[in-house]
């Protein structure tokens, strides 16, 4: 686990607590427990109806892996026996039915499959938001506005500024939750030019955790609310910070680091070491909690460079974020269930709450990048591809790629079937003019427009002047 992110390392351990404590209170030890305990496990976590606080499969899927990996660690040391069933991704056929155990008391998977491993645990709930359904859920989750598109009486948006400025940010630049809750005030691109401009992802902040970052996009009317929320007289962030230095919150902080500068060209900060100098450290190798403890020293005070600060100063850390979307939704399921005409019983409106349309999880912000760009590589790659020979297709795609491809570079993607099994295969076989209707005119007209710069930025697509 040495390798594994912190977070990895918080909910592997989570597992093993829950594990041991089911083990305890059967006056089972962990070096003595069996298969059948371990499905006795899974029966208690998934589907016991004593049990008020079960998981779904995915979850259930976790802890599985983290039980894998604690006893592959342990049986070599302790001389313990593994009982969690693991099984080879391909099983040799047999004549034996599947029901037959084997010499190692484990029953043999079908299909390769780990017969732990809960049948939910692979399907993924994918879902996509336009913009126009976006805003509204924003405007009113996240800005007190009414189904009526007026604001509602009595709301107070502390953070409003800032929670905007987030999920506009993780619909406009595809980054995963921890990947756009991580970054540093140093990394944006204020003062750059044109409508999507370049920043750089850390490396560390990446999920994985590969050996380097790389480059993604943010539309400049990201920027702008980010801008905003980050603005020295008006935004909310700068309000925090004085708060925060007045309380003293950063002066009694543990393990803060302070930087001395930062350098974009090596994309390095200088860190201040206990005797006083600066030593050169690079931005791919500091991580989401790492980050939390970089300040620099300004004339008011210590000052976070995170970019994302919670009510009292300090930087949000990544799982808030999923508290945010989880009251934004509950606020929005109210509103729809206080739209009846009658008087609701408890079980009435709990059951019109849960029918409401309007609701939103932190990656369907994503997977909504992945689509809008899919219609775009689209159009800029189909049409030019009307008179090739098969042979041609193969070695245009061999030289420069295809949409896949390219759409698995934006999303971070190491490989283009993850883009296209798990994040647009419910479109693959749609045309693409069909897939245009969906959007709004304001999307579409963004697309055409970002068609024909990037069309002319190729070089190689003559029109006639007219046509220009």
């Amino acid at each position: 686990m040495a390798g594994a992110s912190v977070k990895t390392m918080r909910r592997y351990a989570y597992s093993l607590a829950v594990w041991l404590t089911f083990l305890h209170i059967f006056g089972r030890r962990w070096d003595e427990a069996t298969l059948a305990d371990v499905e006795a496990y899974k029966d208690w976590r998934l589907t016991d109806v004593r049990n008020d606080e079960r998981v779904k499969g995915t979850s259930f899927d976790t802890d599985r892996a983290a039980l894998n990996c604690f006893y592959a660690w342990a049986g070599p040391r302790y001389r313990t026996i593994n009982p969690v069933a693991a099984v080879p991704r391909q099983v040799p056929s047999t004549a034996e039915p599947s029901a037959v155990v084997g010499g190692s008391g484990i029953p043999p998977a079908r299909n390769g499959r780990d017969p732990l491993r809960p049948a939910a645990s692979r399907r993924r709930q994918v879902k996509w938001l336009l913009r126009s359904g976006f805003e509204q859920w924003r405007n009113i989750g996240l800005r007190g506005y009414g189904f009526d598109g007026l604001r509602r009486p009595g709301w107070r948006g502390y953070n409003e500024d800032r929670d905007v400025a987030f999920v506009d940010g993780l619909y406009g630049t595809g980054l995963r939750l921890q990947e756009w809750a991580s970054i540093l005030d140093v990394e944006l691109p204020f003062g750059g030019r044109g409508r999507y401009l370049k920043a750089w992802l850390a490396a560390a902040c990446i999920k994985g955790a590969p050996d380097e970052g790389r480059y993604y996009r943010i539309p400049r009317r990201v920027l702008s609310t980010v801008a905003s929320y980050m603005d020295v007289v008006e935004g909310s962030r700068t309000e925090v910070i004085r708060r925060a230095q007045r309380a003293g919150r950063y002066d009694r902080l543990p393990g803060v680091r302070i930087v001395t500068g930062y350098s974009a060209r090596t994309r390095e900060l200088h860190i201040q070491t206990a005797s006083g100098a600066s030593v050169p450290l690079s931005l791919d190798v500091l991580g989401p909690d790492e980050r939390l403890r970089l300040f620099r020293m300004t004339p008011d005070g210590l000052e976070p460079l995170a970019v994302w600060l919670s009510h009292d100063g300090l930087p949000k850390k990544v799982g808030g974020w999923e508290d945010t979307f989880r009251d934004a939704n509950e606020r929005i399921a109210d509103l729809w269930a206080d739209l009846s005409a009658e008087e609701l019983t408890p079980e009435e409106r709990e059951r019109r709450r849960a029918q409401c349309s309007v609701w939103a999880r932190a990656h369907m912000l994503r997977h909504s990048f992945a689509l809008r760009w899919y219609l775009l590589l689209s159009m800029v790659w189909q049409p030019h591809l009307d008179g090739f020979t098969d042979e041609q297709l193969k070695d245009l795609r061999n030289q420069f790629g295809d949409v896949w491809y390219a759409l698995s570079i934006l999303l971070g993607h190491s490989h283009p079937d993850t883009t296209r099994d798990h994040y647009l295969a419910p479109f693959t076989g749609l045309h693409v003019d069909y897939l245009m209707a969906l959007l709004d005119e304001d999307e579409q007209r963004a697309m055409e427009s970002l068609v024909r710069t990037a069309v002319a930025a190729t070089g190689v697509v003559l029109a006639a002047e007219g046509a220009r």
